[in-house]
């Protein structure tokens, strides 16, 4: 039998390593600007056309390569970074692998012109499919200029999974931010398609923050600096009344590399407790500058994952750290006598305000306990228990003899056409037909849910989750069907985004217009708004556009009837009822009939659950 192990030819096994390495363009961004930034560079310049799709292009001043050199820089595990294994455990680079250029030339067309110092001409490159098709000398200034065209050209899988030219653009500028924000003292400019995106001069780190994310960040920071043994901290956080349920900038970063760290994350919003609403985050800038040998950053192709020695112990740091700074610069929390768009909770006025406080209740002396002629002025109340089940006294003394799932339907819950499905069951898939009785008796508890009874246990009801299902449905028919109402603006307000946040409303300004908003481009990522949905009348126009376009960029489609859902579920989300509201008898109703009347009454358009239904069984166990 013969042999049938063998090596992959060399183009192969670098495409198997691009698909870890090269993700989308911008994973080139990333790559090539941090080999720029550990060659010195001290201004880079990015370019891209397409989304990075068909060009991005980095051009720097750094160091430059020799002619020997930058055909080597191609070749797997070819770097200048690390020469032994124990050099991992002490990096002061960026990159370390040499596997970056190596996987960009296997799936691209590679076009590298490059020359040092000392030399007087440089070399040009001409590289596709890891195949060196042209070398020259070239005349060029000292650096480096790489150009990276037609990604994944003999990848077609993998090119078909990209998304559109501004969801793509939208992951390039968020690469280059983070390289952006941790190195302020270089230069870096973007554009795209020729238009200029960023243009940002070398500056302090408040400075550079202010000109990534604009001007308005400015008055939400607040300065953390603390020295330690293990672990020196720096930046900023944002002081509580800035907080907001999405858009947060949130950003570590450890010995000048970018990172994701959810266990550090908990540690910065646990300072935050009783300072913010729940569910909302603050944003923060937060620099960590630690002893290379007690972290690992050879986890994750990416280099965004970062294990720690000295975790629990950075923890407490990092959380007393933001926490003095909270109460250093005075950020407790205030009393807010805002009380607009909250629930009207009256205050208990007694009838007579002469009467004293104090005064002792009325006693009936002529109650007795044990007098059962009915004699004694004591009445039990009349509490038509008979209704929670949805018989009569008569039909319950009979109860054995019926069939419990019958009367389920006589509940009204389901309608006669699910007779054969299961009562009230949440993790059922297929569609079921439902619809709720108004005779059914009801009442709201703690303004946050609604119950209702049935005949094997009673109904709870989440009204905000409810509710947004309701007029998510309501948006989207209409989004789809073009017939949402617009109200203009007497004094039209205007909204800044950041250069992330504008490419996405570049790509979903038509959906806007279709929903109601009438948005003017004023320039420089601010525009004026003129109109917005006639529904959400009452609502601040410039945190709901906000919310829609952190929304958006969560998603990285960039199909239409995803972004219709996107948007219809950010509008749902910020005009239903929020928790603590009172409703009404008419509401509740109205509330509960158009729930069960919707096409997935049991979820939020998210997957969160709407109602449960309590067992009397399981009810009883509790006593």
């Amino acid at each position: 039998m013969e042999d049938i192990i063998h090596l992959l030819p060399d183009s192969v096994a670098n495409q198997i390593a691009a698909g870890e390495v090269v993700q989308r363009p911008a994973s080139i961004v990333k790559e090539m600007v941090e080999n720029a930034i550990d060659a010195d560079a001290t201004d880079i310049k990015v370019l891209v056309v397409g989304g990075g799709k068909t060009c991005v292009q980095v051009i720097d001043n750094g160091k430059g390569m020799s002619e020997t050199d930058a055909r080597m820089a191609f070749e797997r595990h070819a770097t200048s970074k690390i020469s032994k294994a124990a050099d991992l455990f002490s990096l002061t680079t960026m990159g370390f692998r040499g596997e970056a250029l190596a996987s960009i030339a296997a799936v691209a067309h590679v076009d590298l012109k490059t020359k040092r110092n000392e030399d007087q001409i440089g070399v040009h490159l001409l590289i596709q499919g890891s195949k060196v098709v042209e070398q020259e000398p070239v005349a060029c200034p000292t650096g480096s200029n790489f150009s990276v065209n037609n990604l994944f050209y003999n990848v077609p899988a993998r090119r078909k999974f990209l998304k559109s030219d501004q969801t793509e653009l939208t992951n390039v500028i968020s690469e280059f931010e983070r390289i952006a924000l941790v190195h302020p003292d270089v230069r870096f400019m973007l554009s795209s398609n020729g238009n200029e995106v960023y243009n940002l001069p070398a500056a302090i780190l408040r400075q550079r923050i202010i000109d990534v994310f604009g001007k308005k960040i400015n008055a939400e920071l607040l300065p953390i600096e603390v020295e330690t043994s293990i672990v020196s901290l720096s930046g900023y956080v944002g002081k509580p009344e800035s907080s907001r349920k999405k858009g947060a900038k949130q950003f570590f970063f450890v010995n000048g590399r970018f990172m994701k760290h959810p266990y550090f994350h908990v540690a910065v919003m646990k300072a935050y407790e009783q300072l913010i609403p729940a569910g909302e985050h603050v944003s923060y800038f937060i620099y960590m500058s630690v002893d290379p040998s007690t972290i690992d950053v050879n986890v994750h192709p990416t280099k965004t994952e970062i294990k720690f020695d000295n975790e629990q112990e950075i923890w407490q740091v990092l959380s007393a750290a933001v926490r003095e700074a909270l109460g250093k610069f005075c950020a407790a929390p205030t009393i807010d006598f805002d009380v607009e768009g909250r629930p009207d909770i009256p205050a208990f006025i007694p009838a007579d305000k002469t009467k004293s406080t104090t005064a002792m209740p009325t006693v009936n002396a002529t109650y007795n306990p044990f007098n059962t002629s009915g004699t004694g002025t004591y009445q039990r109340k009349n509490t038509e228990w008979e209704k929670l089940y949805g018989t009569s006294s008569k039909n319950h003394q009979q109860q054995s003899g019926i069939d419990n799932q019958d009367s389920f339907y006589r509940s009204g819950l389901f309608d006669d056409s699910t007779k054969n499905s299961a009562p009230l069951d949440t993790n059922r898939t297929e569609t079921q037909t439902w619809h709720y009785d108004t005779d059914l008796p009801h009442f709201q508890f703690k303004g946050k849910y609604l119950v209702f009874p049935a005949p094997n246990g009673m109904v709870l009801v989440n009204q905000h989750r409810a509710h947004v299902r309701v007029l998510y449905e309501r948006f989207l028919k209409r989004i789809q069907s073009r017939k949402m109402a617009s109200q203009g603006i007497l004094f039209p307000e205007v909204v800044q985004f950041t250069k992330a946040e504008k490419a996405v409303i570049d790509e979903i300004i038509d959906e806007l217009s279709y929903i109601g908003f009438d948005l003017t481009d004023l320039g420089g990522g601010a525009y004026s708004v003129g109109g917005v949905p006639a529904e959400i009348q009452g609502l601040n126009s410039v945190d709901l556009l906000h919310k829609l376009v952190a929304s958006a960029m969560e998603k990285t489609g960039g199909v239409i009837e995803e972004m219709e859902e996107n948007v219809a579920l950010a509008m749902a989300k910020c005009s239903a009822v929020e928790y603590g509201q009172v409703l009404t008898e008419q509401e509740i109703n109205e509330l509960l009939t158009s729930l069960f009347r919707s096409s997935a009454p049991q979820f939020t358009p998210d997957g969160k659950t709407i109602f449960v239904l309590l067992d009397e069984l399981a009810i009883g166990k509790l006593f």
